[in-house]
């Protein structure tokens, strides 16, 4: 028996729509538009787990542009006193609904590369979130700032397995770049810092001869 097909909301065929008309593989670095993300979580299990906050910034011309930065408090299913302890997120009316959030992140979002770190975790979340109005998956291209820096650092082909443990985690990779660790554990603190190390990361790409939408996101 097949299973009820879910309607697809109008503002996701808007976000799909967006996508008919291909990035040019030339397009210079400083032309891009970048939506640097993060999302803090009730727990690790996409499955079971719900988005408790989401944060983001915009980045364009090498600037982070401030006042795009984006936070959002969710009314999530699901809570519990470990992820209050790591992220500090206590529950008051300040909390958006979710259909309310999902509209609002793909407008945010647009066509845009979207940029995280460890990135996967972020979109399965969000993909899990957008599900119900009849979202597949996003259609941006993505970047996962653990990988490019593994991939400027040691080359394309690195294994991670091969490095000591954090080495290339966020708190590493910030004090290495001279980023000071500021509203750590926050989603909007975490998706700031991570377009700060983005911004230092594309300034060592252009120098490696990667200069160009299609040389970035192969």
């Amino acid at each position: 028996m097949k299973k009820n097909k879910v309607p697809k909301a109008g503002f996701v065929a808007e976000y799909e729509k967006l996508f008919e008309k291909k990035t040019p593989s030339l397009r210079p670095l400083d032309q891009l538009g970048f939506v640097v993300l993060d999302t803090e979580t009730t727990g690790l299990d996409p499955k079971n787990d719900h988005i408790l906050s989401f944060g983001a910034v915009k980045i364009k011309g090498y600037r982070i542009i401030v006042n795009t930065v984006l936070e959002v408090y969710l009314d999530a299913p699901k809570r519990n006193k470990e992820a209050v302890q790591i992220h500090e997120i206590l529950y008051d009316n300040q909390v958006f609904p979710q259909a309310d959030f999902v509209k609002e992140l793909l407008a945010y979002v647009g066509s845009d590369i979207i940029v995280g770190h460890h990135i996967g975790f972020d979109m399965m979340m969000l993909e899990k979130t957008l599900k119900p109005f009849g979202f597949k998956k996003f259609l941006n291209p993505t970047i996962d700032t653990l990988y490019l820096s593994l991939r400027l650092e040691k080359g394309p082909h690195y294994d991670i397995s091969l490095g000591k443990p954090g080495e290339h985690s966020l708190d590493s990779l910030c004090q290495k770049y001279g980023i000071p660790l500021d509203d750590r554990h926050t989603a909007a603190g975490d998706a700031f810092l991570t377009a700060q190390l983005l911004m230092k990361l594309l300034k060592i790409a252009e120098k490696k001869g990667i200069k160009d939408f299609g040389s970035l996101v192969r």
